[in-house]
């Protein structure tokens, strides 16, 4: 199942992605049934019960919207947390002049930076080196603490793209990577939350990103350094980790800031990013007003 939030009026609606007689559509979940949540998040949080229900609303549903007259957000507009690994591919790690980490680098996004598929990236002002970073997310959909490795695929909702931004200069002013990370925009994510049972496999899956006709990363989730397994299990040793909560694990090589000469997100360029499976990001780039 696809789980997407899309704009309605001034209020976002979850709904599920499908296609019907060759078209992309998408399904109102509320309308289908209205006694599910009214959020994407809601919904996970309402465990496998509210899945269930929302698949089969779906399946159901006698009317759906054209998905190309639908503007989507975020699947998970708000999450209460957004969690990055940094350095988690062994060939950007070395691209990067850096050892091969003992331990998950975690960092943090926040709920500003967040935006869907079709959103402008905003490259700041004060800057002018806005990397890219393509990046396998994955959505928690079971609330837990000191979850082992061998449980913790069964605390994944789903899976889905996102572009870690990165304005290189801020980040490498000091250690704390946060203050180049967190610039409003710089974490869009989508179009969907493809939930496990459809993935498959998430370390078997082919990464690439493009501008134009550049491609600029193709990889594939095999070179993970630490697994999803390891960084849930890590993770929460440290933190309850909460049904809507993203976890973006680390991007392969080729960014921007590695290449010679440096490659910098430039304003009127599209940058697109499609993982197997999980569909494409694509979000135009414009420079701040």
């Amino acid at each position: 199942m696809k789980l997407v939030t899309f704009e309605q009026g001034d209020s976002l609606r979850p709904g599920v992605l499908t296609t019907r007689h060759g078209s992309k559509v998408i399904v109102d979940l509320q309308k289908a049934d209205a006694s599910l949540p009214g959020s994407v998040r809601g919904i996970l949080e309402g465990g496998s019960a509210a899945l269930s229900k929302a698949a089969a609303a779906a399946d159901s549903a006698s009317d759906a919207l054209d998905a190309a007259t639908v503007k989507l957000a975020a699947p998970i507009p708000n999450p209460g947390k957004i969690l990055c690994i940094g350095l988690n591919y062994a060939d950007h790690a070395a691209e990067s002049n850096q050892p091969l980490p003992e331990y998950p680098i975690v960092f943090s996004k926040y709920s500003n930076t967040v935006i869907g598929s079709g959103d402008a990236i905003i490259l700041p002002k004060v800057t002018d080196q806005v990397d890219y970073e393509a990046e396998l997310g994955f959505v928690i959909g079971v609330r837990g603490r000191h979850i082992s490795e061998a449980d913790a695929l069964d605390y994944v909702a789903g899976y889905l793209p996102i572009n870690d931004v990165s304005a290189r200069d801020y980040q490498e002013r000091v250690s704390q990577w946060t203050m180049g990370k967190s610039f409003d925009t710089f974490a869009p994510m989508g179009p969907s939350l493809v939930t496990s049972d459809e993935v498959g496999d998430p370390h078997k899956l082919a990464i690439r990103l493009w501008i134009g006709d550049e491609v600029l990363q193709d990889s594939n989730t095999s070179q993970l350094i630490f697994s999803v397994p390891k960084l849930v299990a890590a993770i929460s040793e440290v933190m309850t980790l909460e049904p809507g909560d993203v976890v973006s694990t680390g991007t392969p090589p080729g960014v921007g800031g590695a290449r010679r000469p440096p490659r910098w997100l430039r304003a009127g360029e599209t940058v697109h990013i499609e993982i197997e499976n999980l569909g494409i990001l694509s979000n135009p780039i414009v420079a701040e007003s």
